[in-house]
């Protein structure tokens, strides 16, 4: 069978490394709880914070909140 050469390449995914801190006993869990479900810690944890960060990537901040005016208008 011919192969098809349509297909375009897709276009690399770029990975940012992000860094948190866990206690030792923490992580004990995390580890023991990615062995029980035979997953990786990294993929646990990235399927728990997918439903939380799914949304927001092309969201616009609101930056033109009103300012907090603390001054008594007496007139």
């Amino acid at each position: 069978m011919p192969e098809k050469k349509n297909k375009k390449a897709r276009k690399p995914v770029k990975f940012k490394t992000i860094t948190i801190k866990v206690t030792a006993r923490q992580k004990k869990s995390l580890l023991n709880f990615s062995k029980s479900r035979r997953t990786t810690p990294n993929k646990l944890i990235k399927k728990a914070i997918r439903p939380l960060l799914q949304n927001y990537a092309d969201m616009e901040l609101n930056s033109h909140l009103p300012a907090k005016v603390n001054q008594l208008e007496l007139f």
